[in-house]
């Protein structure tokens, strides 16, 4: 092809993209060079051809995104923004060091970083979220998201594929970089570049087979980014370490740096780097008005009298914090009419999406749409979140702002069995700091809950029930983050029993049981499970001769039992029930005292510590 003077200044600095990349990874001693050599055409068309981009501001509503799904390659992407003059080009040399943003796959630390990627195959369901929420803003923006054939093995890239299309996003373009080798192995179709094409299309997409170091077929592939009637892949043909000829198409070097006299054989390879002005050649974004962010938390509150499920009572809460908030969206995993999202879905059709079953996509899609600044909230069976951990943990890692109802928890669900009963929910995002977990015991505390998650900037779990229950709470009590309730007391008390959910009505059970026998007990709703109102419950217990029982509905490990231990720190006898076996199908009262966490159970665990 004819080279034009565009084409040669982006040849250019594909050119030093690649020198920056190979010295970066050399001073911090790790890295990954190899997959940065086979994506600099594409990055260097992508930030100074194809992107329209305001430099100065990552929040500007006209931006282009970018999503490295391949988070592997975060050299090449911290070099791109030195070229741009984001950074300083010096600070390139700081990769990896504990002090830098530059971290080894991109997070958040980096202004312009939206999500962080690096856990493969996550990176296509962020750009959908993101792409969905540009259409629901009004913005004429695009999302691309770079990836790597190898992460193409992962099921969770043909959720975000299934849901693009279905979607009709057109203002989303993938780009893979099948560059043939992956971490051990040739990837699963080396370069078999047509059947990367039929199975993009066979989703829905458009797919177009390009020479991903061509900087002309580039070029024109990524300026029809936007112009499809659907979503857009761009398979990349590409050698792994293009540019020096030891380590082209070769394996074992990936995750490698080189040594210093290697680096130098290689910088010699390159040949002299051509001067230019990288900055200059930045397509501007259309001056577009980004939405008012909603500022509104506290909407009308449901007046319950009768027993209510709270799974019912978080459907109540969305569809009035929607009302009052314009940000919130909601995504349902096909379990609307039973998390009851469907009340929202109603009420705010525009501001719907359904993931269908696809948990792992439903996650991402949220962090894309948090990444643009909605408040997604997100609900499934708790049981079928465990699909989706990988993506909730890295959730954490982004600081993402996405708030996960989890329904139908424990063995009090009754009759649908194991399969559907969340017990390892809790353990799950306990497991990741700074999340936030809500069990609410009634419909009160549910629709207190909802709020306090929309009001929070970080990872909200709220653990809802299937069973209806009795009002413990009256109108208008809030419920903070970091607190918890005592619901019965008096002077005499000699236990405390901690519980929440559906195990402090059993524990308000076995309060009344007891009370007939001349036995006071404290009962303590920790409602906050993450983070736990340590010293509230310390008080608690120590007022009670500092004897507790914990009670819930949750495997041992990783729950509320663990939760109070830890925060009790041996200064109490503590009795843990909790589900030890694994359950089956029966009636939920059954199950409750079966596996040993319901009133009778409490009782007698009152009884032994007392004894």
């Amino acid at each position: 092809m004819t080279s034009t003077l565009s084409d040669d200044a982006l040849a250019g600095i594909a050119k030093r993209l690649r020198a920056h990349s190979l010295r970066m990874t050399t001073a911090a001693g790790s890295g990954h060079p190899s997959t940065c050599l086979s994506m600099a055409e594409i990055a260097s068309v992508l930030f100074f051809q194809a992107m329209r981009w305001n430099p100065r501001d990552p929040e500007d509503w006209g931006n282009d995104e970018l999503v490295l799904s391949k988070g592997h390659a975060a050299p090449i992407l911290w070099a791109a923004y030195a070229e741009a003059g984001v950074i300083p080009a010096s600070s390139l040399l700081d990769l990896r060091k504990i002090g830098s943003d530059l971290e080894g796959h991109p997070t958040p630390r980096m202004k312009w970083i939206k999500a962080a990627t690096g856990s493969l195959g996550q990176g296509l369901s962020v750009g959908v979220g993101m792409a969905a929420a540009q259409r629901l803003g009004g913005s004429p923006a695009r999302v691309f998201v770079v990836m790597g054939d190898g992460e193409c093995a992962e099921g969770s890239v043909w959720e975000a594929a299934n849901a693009a299309a279905q979607m009709k996003l057109a203002n989303l373009c993938a780009i893979v970089d099948i560059n043939r080798l992956g971490q051990s192995d040739p990837t699963m179709h080396e370069h078999g570049m047509a059947v990367y094409a039929r199975k993009f299309e066979a989703f829905g997409w458009t797919a177009v087979v390009i020479d991903g170091h061509d900087v002309d077929s580039v070029s024109k592939a990524l300026a029809t980014a936007g112009r499809t009637s659907g979503p857009l892949a761009v398979i990349a043909k590409t050698i792994k370490g293009k540019g020096v000829s030891f380590l082209e198409d070769r394996n074992g070097w990936h995750g490698k740096p080189l040594k210093a006299e290697e680096l130098d054989k290689a910088l010699i390879e390159l040949g002299p780097l051509p001067e230019g002005d990288a900055a200059a050649l930045i397509t501007p974004p259309p001056a577009v008005t980004r939405p008012e962010p909603g500022v509104r938390f506290d909407f009308p509150r449901t007046p319950y009298a009768e027993k209510t499920a709270t799974r019912l009572a978080y459907g109540k809460a969305l569809a009035a914090l929607g009302s009052v908030n314009d940000s919130v969206v909601a995504i349902d995993g096909d379990v609307k009419n039973s998390t009851y999202a469907d009340k929202f879905f109603e009420a705010f059709p525009a501001r719907a999406f359904q993931s269908y079953i696809a948990e792992q996509n439903m996650v991402g899609m949220g962090m894309g749409f948090a990444a643009k600044g909605y408040i997604p909230f997100m609900a499934t069976f708790a049981a079928f979140l465990s699909r989706a951990h990988d993506q909730i943990r890295m959730a954490g890692y982004s600081y993402s702002n996405i708030k996960v109802c989890g329904s139908h928890v424990g063995v009090s669900i009754g009759e649908d069995g194991a399969s559907q009963m969340g017990l390892e929910d809790i353990a799950l995002f306990r497991s990741v700091p700074e999340c936030v977990v809500f069990y609410p015991g009634d419909a009160v505390s549910t629709e207190a809950c909802v709020e306090a998650a929309a009001r929070h900037k970080g990872l909200v779990y709220i653990r809802t029930t299937r069973p209806a229950t009795a009002m413990l709470y009256g109108p208008g009590e809030a419920f903070p983050i970091g607190g918890s309730k005592v619901v019965r007391q008096s002077p005499k008390d000699a236990v405390t029993v901690i519980a929440a959910g559906i195990t402090l009505h059993e524990a308000l059970k076995a309060a009344a049981e007891l009370e007939k026998e001349g036995t006071a007990i404290r009962v303590l709703d920790a409602y906050s499970v993450q983070p736990l109102d340590s010293e509230g419950i310390a008080a608690a217990v120590a007022a009670t001769g500092n004897k507790a029982v914990v009670v819930e509905d949750h495997y041992a490990a990783g729950g509320l039992g663990e939760a109070v231990a830890a925060a009790l720190a041996g200064r109490a006898r503590l009795k843990h029930l909790c589900v030890r076996d694994l359950p089956r199908s029966g009636k939920p009262e059954e199950l409750l005292e079966r596996h040993g966490i319901g009133a009778k159970a409490i009782v007698a665990a009152v009884s032994e510590l007392l004894a």
